[in-house]
Order: structure tokens, then C-alpha cells, then sequence
């Protein structure tokens, strides 16, 4: 009452404004489905995941502390050293009228984090680096249409399947990506169109330089990648997904007397295209607990769509560099190989391992270094290999213990190859009180140590060794939480 009466005193018109905001809002959605076309709203759901936490390290007079993995392999090698980092997934539900059974999804995902090692707490769009923000999802998509086992939905979406949680890799047919597709049965169309901003980047370029109107001026132009899963239920126990897709960027070209007015950009880019196939099988262990399962995936790609670096499995990410006579990538290939699994023995053990090896080659006529498009010099030429498991022991349903245990080695080009090998600790407090690998919240002490070969010590290949130099032995230390919400 007292702060009501104080508006009245600062803002004169108070009540008959606020009187006015009550009555429009009501009005508003009172009308809310004439405005929508008679579409009966159904629920409401919120998505989130997020990590946050402190971290510490003895260097440098108690720094914040770095990933221990190997460089240009994200989280692979684990991600227990991950920075905090917000998703929050609002989604809208619609039924379109009584008796319909279509259901209607619209969707939004936000991401935030931090450019730099500062927490998100302690860090705002003002500070140095900043806060990051990222709207990696937004699509309408309308399930179960006329009852059928029909979907079709448009928009960008982190459209992927399953990923090695320990590693937080999406592999085998990660398409996120702008696009749409149809979902009917087990099989799944899509077509997914990208282009990139980056002018440094390795891939086939999407800048170029547009003289149709006379005067130059810099466009993009966009990838176009034609996608398509078959699921194959074999049996009870077994499950297999085929994938097939088809990569194609047009032709980009100018006159060839026409000098690019930017050093950054070339006048002309022919077509290019590359495919992928693949399969996963997943078989699900009937003499185990509920939950355990391998997963094994194979998968080849060629030309420019033989991506995948960086932690990231996705084909478009073009590797290496262009044969820049042919100015093509035909010839540039990678595999991508991954096991996981997850084994629940009994109440108190579980055990989840994963291996992850990728062979990739440029187009480029060498196994080492050479020049893209835009004179920047990359490897051409590179192969990782990755194994880990993660052991949980159940003390009781509140306190779990994990630890994880992992090797990393990459060889870029002909360089001698840099290795890590990493122990993790983590004893941990689950709120919820479950008995299970998945459960969330999880309040975590985190202690990691890593040994480097002499090559990965001495090129400082690691986040850690470029802060503290080379060192034999890296440490992190961190008090974490991690949660999802997804309904």
C-alpha cells in the first residue's frame, strides 16, 4: 500500500495507467486465440543445461585454472575442466483443435557464456571479453501429424543424435545447422543450408565477390547439404542407422579481369561437392541393468565434406586445404570412428568408456602444411586417437564417487605426435537421490592431473602449458555443479 502510495505521488496518472496496462493484457489474451487463428495453446516447457563453478590452480601465484587436453580436441580427452556455460531452451506446444492429434513445437535455445577464463557470475557483456550470447536453436515443428508418424519441422536446430557424455561429443550425424526436413517412420529427410562469415576460415569460401551490377561487392554464398538416416530395427536388442549425405556449393565466379578490391577475398570460386556415409549400430545389453548399451559408429566422408576438428564431428566443417591449382577440395577424405558404452554392473557400479579416432587429409598435394584459399597456412593432414572411461561407484543414492581416466595423441601433419594421459577425482553430492549415471544436479570437488610426452610438453600443446609453460605434469582443481532440465 505505502509503495502504491508513493507512485501516486512521483507518477500522478499511476492509477489510471496501471488501470489501462490490466485491461489491455486481458483484453489481449482473451483474444489470444482469434489473434492465432483459433490454435488451442497446450503447455508451456522449459529446457535448461548449465555448468558453473570455481577453479584453482597452484601457478602463477593461484591462477584460474586451464583444460589439460590436448589443443584443437575440445572435450575429448574429458570435460571435467570445463567453463560455466548457460543453455535455457523455452518451448511452445500447441494442439490445433479438438480431436486433432498433430502437436505443434515451437522452440527457441539460448546460450551465454564467458569469452574469458572469468566465471558467468562475475561477468557481464561490459567486461573485458565479455559475456557471450548464442541463439543456437530456433524452429517450428509440427509431430504425430493427422496421427500419422509424421513430423516436419524449419528452422536452425542442433539436430543430432546421441554423443560421448565424457568427452561432450556429438558424433556420427551431427547436422546442426539452419535448414528443414520430414521425419516419417524411422527414416529422416533433411536439407540443411550454411554459410559462415569467416573470412580465415580453412573451408571452401563462402565470401565472394559479386560484379553482376557493375559495381564489386562482397556476398555469401551458401552450402547446400542434401541429408538422409534410415533407422533399422534388426531386433529386440539391436538397432543400426544408415547415413548418406550430399554436400554442394555453387559456382562463384566473376570476370577474370576483374581484380578483387579486397586482399581478403578472390573474384572467382568454382563449384565444388563432397558426400558421406556412414552407420551406427546400438545394442542394448539384456543381461545387464537397464541403461547399458554400445553404440559403434563408422563413418567416411569426401571432399569438402570431410569435417570434423576441434572436439566437433560435424561434415561441413571443411579439414585441411584446397588443391589450390584445381582450386577444389576433390581428393580431401576422413574417417571418423567412435565406441561408447555404458555399463550398469549393479546399485553401485557403473562403468562408461568410449574410444574416438579421426583420420583426415586435405586436398592439398602434401602430408604437412599448405595454404588455403586465403594464403593461411593449416595442416593438411591430421590423426587423433582417443580412449576413456569413467568409473561411478554408488556409496548410497546421495553421495557417488567418479573417476575417470583418459589418453589423448594427435599428429598434425609430419610433426612427432603430442600425447596426454589424465586421471580425474570427483566425489559428489546428487540431491535428487538417484542411483544413476544421468542424474542431475551433480555438486562436484574436481581434482585432474595430466602427464604430456616430451612433444606436447615442449610445444606447449595444451590450454594449461601455454599458460605455465613446459611442464611435465599439469593440475586442475575446481568445485563444480552440472544440471538439466529437459521436458
Amino acid at each position: 500500500m505505502q509503495n502504491t502510495q508513493n507512485l501516486n505521488r512521483t507518477f500522478p496518472y499511476f492509477p489510471s495507467v496501471f488501470q489501462f496496462l490490466i485491461f489491455f493484457l486481458g483484453t489481449t489474451i482473451s483474444n489470444a486465440q482469434i489473434m492465432y487463428q483459433n490454435v488451442t495453446y497446450k503447455d508451456f516447457a522449459l529446457g535448461a543445461y548449465g555448468r558453473v563453478g570455481i577453479n584453482y590452480s597452484f601457478d602463477n601465484g593461484g591462477s584460474i585454472g586451464r583444460r589439460l587436453n590436448l589443443n584443437n580436441m575440445g572435450s575429448i580427452g574429458g570435460r571435467l575442466e570445463e567453463q560455466d556455460y548457460l543453455e535455457i531452451a523455452p518451448s511452445l506446444r500447441f494442439k490445433p483443435k479438438e480431436g486433432d492429434s498433430t502437436f505443434i513445437y515451437a522452440q527457441v535455445r539460448l546460450a551465454v557464456y564467458s569469452l574469458n577464463l572469468t566465471g558467468i557470475g562475475n561477468s557481464s557483456t561490459a567486461s573485458l571479453g565479455g559475456l557471450t550470447f548464442a541463439m543456437p536453436e530456433i524452429y517450428a515443428e509440427a509431430r504425430n501429424i493427422k496421427g500419422k508418424d509424421l513430423s516436419l519441422w524449419i528452422g536452425a536446430r542442433l539436430y543430432r543424435g546421441p554423443d560421448v557424455h565424457i568427452a561432450d561429443h556429438f558424433f556420427f550425424n551431427d547436422h546442426s545447422a539452419p535448414g528443414f526436413g520430414i521425419e516419417f517412420g524411422k527414416t529422416r529427410l533433411a536439407a540443411f543450408y550454411v554459410s559462415s562469415t569467416d573470412t580465415a576460415a580453412t573451408v571452401p569460401p563462402y565470401f565472394y565477390l559479386n560484379i553482376k551490377t557493375g559495381t564489386p561487392s562482397a556476398e555469401l554464398r551458401q552450402r547446400a547439404m542434401t541429408v538422409v538416416e534410415q533407422d533399422i530395427d534388426i531386433n529386440k536388442e539391436n538397432q543400426l542407422t544408415l547415413l548418406g549425405e550430399f554436400h554442394r556449393m555453387a559456382d562463384a565466379s566473376s570476370e577474370p579481369e576483374i581484380e578483387p578490391y579486397d586482399s581478403l577475398l578472390q573474384a572467382s570460386f568454382p563449384s565444388d561437392y563432397g558426400f558421406v556415409l556412414g552407420f551406427r549400430h546400438n545394442y542394448n545389453f539384456s543381461n545387464m541393468l537397464p541403461g547399458s548399451f554400445n553404440q559403434f559408429s563408422l563413418r567416411y566422408g569426401s571432399g569438402i565434406a570431410n569435417g570434423g576438428d576441434g572436439g566437433l564431428s560435424r561434415t561441413w566443417l571443411t579439414f585441411g586445404a584446397p588443391d589450390t591449382l584445381k582450386q577444389n577440395f576433390r581428393g580431401a577424405y576422413s574417417w571418423a570412428l567412435v565406441d561408447h558404452f555404458v555399463w550398469n554392473f549393479d546399485n553401485k557400479n557403473t562403468l562408461n568408456g568410449y574410444l574416438i579416432m579421426t583420420h583426415s587429409k586435405g586436398a592439398a598435394n602434401t602430408d604437412h602444411t599448405s595454404k588455403t584459399y586465403f594464403g593461411r597456412e593449416v595442416f593438411n593432414r591430421k590423426l587423433d586417437f582417443t580412449v576413456g572411461a569413467r568409473h561411478e561407484y554408488y556409496f548410497n543414492d546421495y553421495f557417488h564417487f567418479l573417476t575417470e581416466l583418459h589418453y589423448s595423441q594427435r599428429k598434425d601433419g609430419t610433426n612427432p605426435l603430442a600425447s596426454m594421459v589424465k586421471l580425474s577425482l570427483a566425489p559428489i553430492f546428487v540431491p535428487t537421490g538417484q542411483r544413476d549415471t544421468w542424474a542431475r544436479p551433480h555438486l562436484r570437488f574436481v581434482f585432474s592431473l595430466a602427464r604430456y610426452n616430451d612433444y606436447a610438453m615442449e610445444q606447449l600443446y595444451s590450454p594449461y602449458l601455454e599458460f605455465v609453460g613446459a611442464k611435465r605434469w599439469g593440475h586442475y582443481l575446481g568445485v563444480k555443479a552440472e544440471w538439466w532440465i529437459w521436458n
